[in-house]
C-alpha cells in the first residue's frame, strides 16, 4: 500500500506545515471536537469498505464499528437533511433531490437553515465548518454565495461538475473560486486540505469545533483522482446470490416485468464497481490526513470521528441496474465508524442505528441544546457501555413517490443513476426494519416480508405466502403509526416490542 502513503504525503506535509512542536501544541479543550465525514451512496452490503484500509485502520481498530446502520430513505437530500436536523423525512418534508418535493430550495423554504446541527454547536461556542457537499440543487432560490446560518468556515460547489471532482466552483465563504483539471484540483483533495487547515487553525484558538466534510464520491460518475485510476484491474461487482435473481416471482410486479441483466449491463456494473473503488481511495487518504492533523495538532485525544454514508447503493440485485431508492439492504444499511474519547477500540455495536441519531449524538457530545426536538437517539450510551434496554427495536424505512428528470436541472449537479433509464415513477413505501425480519407495502398494495436471519439477500417474499393475517395486520397499524411519528412518540414506538416473524404455512 505504498502509493496511499506517498499520495498522502501533501496533505500531510500541509497539516504539519504550521511548524507546531510538541511544546507549541496548544492544551486539548475541554468540550470534545466533533468530525463528521460523509460519503456519497457508498454501500456497505457489496463490500467497499474492504478496500479502505486506513479508514478501517485508524477508525474501526481505534474505535467503535456499527454494524447495523440505516438511513430511513435512501436519497442524497433527504438523507442529508435528515442528518443535519435529526427529523424523519416525514418531518422535515425534504422528499427528493428537486424542487418542489424536495432539494435546498425546499429546505430552506421550509426554514429548516435555521434549526441545524451547526446553529446548534454554533451558538454553544464551536467553531463550525462544512467542506464539500451540502444539499442538492444548493444554492438554487439563493444568493450564489449563500452560506446557510451557523457555519463559520464554508466551501461548496455551487456550479460547474462537482460529481466530475473537476472544472467546478466553491463558494468559499461568500467569495466565489474557480477550479480547474489538473490533478491539484480533484475536489475531495482540495476540500482535504481545507479540513486540515481548519483543524489547525481551530487548534491555534484552543477553540472547540465541528467539522462536516462532505465528499462527492463515490456517487457516479465516481470519478477518481488520476494517481487511482488505473488501482483494481479485474475486480467485479460482488455476485451476491441476488445479483441478477434468476426468479423474481416473489417481487412486486415492477421487478417482476424487468429482464435479466445483459452481459453488456453486467460488463457496466462491473466498470462502475471498479470505478467506485477507485474513487474511495483519496476519503481513505483524507481520513488518514485527518486523524494525523489531529494527532499533530494534540486534538486527537479530545476529538470524535464519525465516518458513514449518507445511503447505501445496489448493483445488480433482483435484477435492477445501480442505483438507490429501495427498501433492500443494500440501499439502507450503510457503515457507521465511531472513534472519540471512551470508546473502546476494535470494539462493535449491532444495536439499530438510524441517521435521525446523528444530530442529537453530537448535540450532547458538545454540550448543546437543538433548536427543535429530534426524531432520533443520541448514539453516546452505545459509544460508552452497553446497549440500554429501552434502544430501539424496530427501523422505520419511508419513500414518497417521485418521478427522476429525464435531463436533471444544471444546478442540481447530480448526473442520474442507470437504474433511472426509463422510470416513470419511483413509488411511494412504507417499511419497518428489525433484527430478523422486515416488512415492506408499496403504494400499489403489495407487501414484501423477508426473513433476514435465513433470507439475508431477500430471495423470498414470505407475503406471497400464507402469512398469519392477525400478524400483518399488527405489522401494518405499526408501520402506519411510525410513518406519523413525531419526537418523543418516535423513540416510544421503536423501543416497544415488535411481534415476531411467525411460521409461514
Amino acid at each position: 500500500m505504498t502509493f496511499l502513503r506517498r499520495s498522502i504525503a501533501p496533505l500531510l506535509l500541509s497539516a504539519l506545515a504550521a511548524g507546531m512542536t510538541a511544546s507549541a501544541i496548544p492544551a486539548a479543550t475541554v468540550r470534545p471536537n466533533i468530525v463528521f465525514i460523509l460519503t456519497d451512496d457508498q454501500d456497505l452490503v457489496l463490500g467497499s469498505m474492504s478496500y479502505m484500509p486506513q479508514t478501517r485502520a485508524l477508525l474501526a481498530q481505534q474505535g467503535m464499528t456499527f454494524t447495523q446502520d440505516f438511513v430511513p430513505l435512501s436519497l442524497c437530500c433527504p438523507s442529508r437533511s435528515t442528518i443535519l436536523t435529526g427529523l424523519y423525512p416525514h418531518n422535515h418534508k425534504v422528499y427528493t433531490n428537486i424542487a418542489p418535493d424536495g432539494g435546498f430550495a425546499k429546505f430552506a423554504a421550509l426554514g429548516h437553515e435555521e434549526n441545524t446541527v451547526a446553529t446548534a454547536l454554533h451558538a454553544a461556542g464551536y467553531r463550525t465548518a462544512l467542506f464539500g457537499k451540502y444539499l442538492n440543487g444548493y444554492p438554487d432560490g439563493a444568493q450564489i454565495n449563500h452560506v446557510p446560518p451557523g457555519w463559520d468556515a464554508w466551501a461548496s460547489p455551487v456550479a460547474g461538475d462537482a460529481y466530475n471532482n473537476f472544472d467546478y466552483t466553491l463558494n468559499e465563504n461568500g467569495t466565489l473560486v474557480p477550479y480547474g483539471s489538473s490533478p491539484q484540483d480533484y475536489l475531495m483533495d482540495v476540500i482535504a486540505g481545507k479540513a486540515t487547515r481548519f483543524i489547525q487553525s481551530s487548534a491555534a484558538k484552543n477553540q472547540p469545533f465541528f467539522l462536516y466534510l462532505a465528499a462527492y464520491t463515490p456517487h457516479k460518475p465516481s470519478v477518481p483522482a488520476p494517481r487511482h485510476a488505473a488501482l483494481f484491474p479485474g475486480v467485479k461487482a460482488p455476485r451476491t446470490p441476488s445479483f441478477n435473481e434468476a426468479d423474481v416471482s416473489g417481487k412486486p410486479v415492477k421487478i417482476q416485468h424487468l429482464p435479466l441483466l445483459s452481459a453488456k449491463s453486467i460488463a457496466a456494473i462491473d466498470q462502475l464497481y471498479r470505478q467506485r473503488l477507485q474513487s474511495l481511495q483519496a476519503i481513505d487518504e483524507a481520513v488518514a490526513a485527518i486523524v494525523h492533523t489531529l494527532e499533530a495538532t494534540g486534538q486527537l485525544g479530545n476529538t470524535y470521528v464519525f465516518f458513514t454514508s449518507d445511503n447505501g447503493y445496489h448493483m445488480g440485485q433482483h435484477r435492477l441496474q445501480p442505483g438507490k431508492y429501495t427498501p433492500y439492504e443494500p440501499d439502507v444499511r450503510v457503515p457507521l465508524l465511531v472513534r472519540g474519547p471512551g470508546v473502546a477500540a476494535g470494539s462493535s455495536s449491532g444495536a439499530l442505528t438510524v441517521s435521525v441519531d446523528f444530530a442529537p449524538t453530537i448535540a450532547e457530545l458538545a454540550g448543546a441544546r437543538l433548536p427543535i426536538e429530534p426524531d432520533g437517539r443520541s448514539l453516546v450510551p452505545l459509544l460508552n457501555g452497553p446497549t440500554p434496554a429501552d434502544w430501539r427495536k424496530v427501523v422505520l424505512l419511508e419513500q414518497f413517490a417521485f418521478s427522476p428528470p429525464d435531463h436533471p436541472p444544471h444546478n442540481t449537479l447530480e448526473p442520474p443513476d442507470p437504474q433511472d433509464a426509463g422510470v416513470v415513477e419511483y413509488p411511494s413505501h412504507l417499511g419497518l426494519r428489525t433484527p430478523g425480519f422486515k416488512y415492506v407495502e408499496r403504494q400499489s398494495g403489495e407487501q414484501e416480508v423477508y426473513d433476514l436471519r435465513a433470507d439475508p439477500d431477500e430471495l423470498k417474499n414470505l407475503a406471497r405466502r400464507r402469512l398469519n393475517a392477525t400478524w400483518l395486520g399488527k405489522m401494518k397499524s405499526l408501520v402506519r403509526r411510525l410513518g406519523a411519528c413525531a419526537g418523543e412518540s418516535c423513540r416510544q414506538l421503536e423501543a416497544q416490542p415488535v411481534p415476531a416473524l411467525p411460521a409461514v404455512r
